[in-house]
């Protein structure tokens, strides 16, 4: 029998091992009974026999990093990008997508328009120059030279959330050089010939820089759901002006962020939200505080994307307060110094909730990595992680400091300088897990060998965590801990090629067993932040419609459970091994086919979390609760999808989600795990409800 936190073979299962089908599928050997495959498990959950300590609800946080589109095009509601008409604001590669995506914007580049703006009517020709060192906002601004007849103008490709709203505000800064002040902003069809859908006329004749803020109204049947628009500036009659720092968001944003991405987040009941990632060793604080359309705009050297600095430090706490989470920030330790760091530190314990401090603090973020800015050296790291941590320690004692550690496949030596600090300099060291699954050593691997390789992998980290613990042990840091600050699953499909992924069902297998995982060694990982909140497995925005990642609703129902402590589990269920499976973590022995934990919830009820990992394979399970008096029907929550490779997008946001549903309880119910799912079973205690 399985334990609740073991993969041990019991006597029972043990006893029947030479009666094993030795049945070989690539490198997967499948120890199940050789009694036709049969799928009925049995499984006792003890409820009067608690293990461990009390689960932290910090292993079920995420992160946030401005990546991608995941904070600037997700959960900042901003609608125009580049308002500020800034170059050198994107990569090369980055350019060359942007451009294949939207051809057009090589004319705007010849007329001497920032990408991605373009020119209202490309006949025209040249009518636009950039203004460097006469700019509402950052370094540049751009001229719009009208004719004496007709519009000139310029124009930028948008999405609007319709399906939500119909109402947008927005804000343009204007320096008025000649002819009529009458400045004209509005929203266009873009297939019928520029159609003025809604319009906004300014009197902006002010010789000076000013603001003037504006209100556009659609008509419902105006603009379909992912259609998109064009947002046009124009001047008419010869006039000419030089336009800087424009703005425009749905009216009902919520302190500037997108309110179906709050909501989405909000309900992850994300515990920490960790501000980090590899734009941290490039990032400072300071750029992002302060009046908002005063904030210099850069580009992301991490990302080689926009940085508005719009979403600074005191936006980020509000998203915190929003979703209910306590803040997770890395502080730069590539381009930054421990001074800068310290004051970061205090300006967010004078703006965060009691103002006494005591949050977590990453000092820094994959500093092994030379893809990180200002990256030190292994033999630096100790040193530059003590001159922090005693910088920071001067300014809040009580902070809790997470050190960069490696990944959990190649930790030692790096971990071994980092633990030659004094015990106390840190109280974590962080560890990430970020692997290409279909990068496996098995020559011609099959889908399904990928999969199940795949799926296994959370059992093999297990034991890689139990030995990066036993390093930390033995070095004398017995108060530390393990924060897992960072894991994702990547997969990549072409032609025939498939595999799980963080975008489809199968990342979120992957995701139920890293859960489990996690409810097995929360006593030494008490810290979890699942890459990201917004994008890769969270929540996405794509033409502005908002969905989640499969694996975004295995996370927030686990959340939602609230477990408290972890049940002893005995289980009859089969296992297999894995050989030469993906390359990280190649060979993983006794993975159980139905991964089954139990815990108290902290509203009393009980619940089982099951992950089945066979392709084909549904699994009828008994299940049996001692100790605790359930009532004749449980909730069921289901996620699961006719394949692992289905995905939710911005044409079908629901393709893959939670199914919920009542089903028959007892102290022995009966219950079938459908193959690739995951499925939370929540008992609830007779008299509490």
């Amino acid at each position: 029998m399985l334990s609740a936190r073991g993969s041990q073979l019991g006597p029972m299962l043990a006893a029947g091992l030479i009666f094993l089908s030795s049945a070989v599928y690539g490198q997967i050997q499948d120890h199940t009974p050789n009694t036709g495959k049969n799928s009925e498990v049995h499984i006792t959950v003890h409820a009067d026999r608690p293990t461990g300590s009390e689960i932290p609800s910090t292993i079920f946080g995420s992160f946030l990093e401005p990546i991608g589109r995941s904070t600037y095009g997700g959960l900042w509601a901003e609608l125009v990008e580049n308002g500020s008409f800034e170059d050198g604001l994107w990569s090369a590669p980055e350019i060359t997508r942007m451009v294949r995506e939207q051809p057009e914007l090589l004319r705007g580049s010849q007329l001497g328009l920032p990408l991605p703006w373009t020119p209202l009517v490309s006949g025209q020709g040249n009518r636009y120059e950039p203004h460097r060192g006469d700019a509402a906002n950052s370094n540049q601004s751009i001229e719009i030279m009208a004719l004496p007849t007709g519009e000139t103008g310029i124009s930028q490709r948008i999405y609007l959330p319709v399906q939500r709203t119909l109402e947008y505000d927005g804000s343009i800064w204007v320096k008025h050089l000649s002819g009529p002040g009458a400045v004209s902003v509005s929203l266009r069809k873009r297939e019928s010939g520029d159609r003025v859908i809604a319009e906004a006329q300014l009197n902006a004749s002010s010789g000076k820089w000013a603001r003037y803020s504006f209100h556009l109204t659609l008509k419902s049947g105006d603009v379909e759901r992912l259609e998109p628009v064009s947002f046009v500036v124009s001047l008419s009659n010869d006039a000419r002006a030089l336009v800087d720092q424009i703005s425009l968001m749905p009216a009902d944003n919520v302190d500037g962020m997108d309110p179906d991405v709050v909501q989405m987040a909000r309900d992850l009941k994300p515990s920490v939200v960790r501000f980090g990632g590899n734009f941290t060793s490039g990032y400072h604080w300071r750029d992002g505080i302060g009046p908002r359309e005063k904030r210099v705009n850069m580009v992301n050297l991490a990302w080689g994307i926009p940085e508005y600095n719009t979403f600074g430090t005191d936006e980020f706490l509000r998203f915190c307060e929003l979703v209910h989470a306590q803040p997770q920030i890395a502080l730069n330790l590539g381009s930054g110094t421990p001074e800068e760091a310290a004051d970061w530190v205090r300006y967010v314990d004078e703006h965060w909730g009691n103002k006494k401090g005591g949050l977590l603090w990453e000092l820094g973020n994959e500093l092994w990595g030379n893809w990180n800015t200002g990256y030190p050296t292994r033999d630096q790291i100790g040193d530059r992680t003590r001159a922090f941590s005693e910088e920071v320690r001067k300014v809040d004692p009580t902070a809790r400091l997470i050190a960069t550690g490696a990944d959990p496949d190649n930790f030692r030596e790096w971990n071994a300088v980092q633990l030659k600090n004094p015990p106390g300099t840190f109280n974590y060291l962080s560890t990430h897990f970020v692997v290409g699954v279909d990068n496996v050593q098995l020559h011609d691997a099959s889908n399904a060998f990928i999969a199940h390789a795949a799926f296994a992998m959370p059992v093999g980290l297990a034991k890689r965590l139990q030995e990066m613990t036993e390093q930390i042990q033995q070095s004398g840091h017995h108060d530390t801990k393990i924060a897992f600050t960072e894991w994702l699953f990547i997969g990549h499909q072409s032609g025939s090629r498939a595999a799980p992924d963080f975008t489809n069902m199968g990342g979120a297998v992957i995701t139920g067993g890293f859960m489990n995982m996690l409810l097995d060694h929360s006593d030494i990982v008490p810290i979890s932040d699942m890459t990201g909140i917004i994008e890769f497995a969270g929540i996405w925005k794509r033409r502005e419609q908002v969905y989640g990642a499969p694996a975004y609703w295995v996370l927030r129902t686990y959340a939602e459970a609230a477990p408290t402590r972890l049940l002893v589990v005995d289980n009859d269920v089969p296992t297999y091994s894995v050989e030469h499976g993906v390359n990280r973590v190649p060979d993983i022995q006794d993975v159980p086919w139905l991964d089954v934990r139990a815990a108290l919830l902290a509203n009393g009820d009980l619940a089982v979390f099951c992950v089945n990992r066979s392709l084909e394979r549904d699994y009828h399970a008994a299940i049996s609760v001692q100790g605790f008096e359930p009532t004749q029907s449980a909730t069921a929550k289901v996620i699961s999808a006719p394949s692992i490779y289905d995905r939710n997008d911005d044409d079908n946001p629901e393709a893959v989600g939670v199914t919920t549903s009542e089903v028959p309880a007892g102290r022995t119910t009966s219950y079938v795990v459908p193959h690739a799912s995951v499925v939370v079973l929540q008992f609830h205690r007779s008299g509490a409800h």
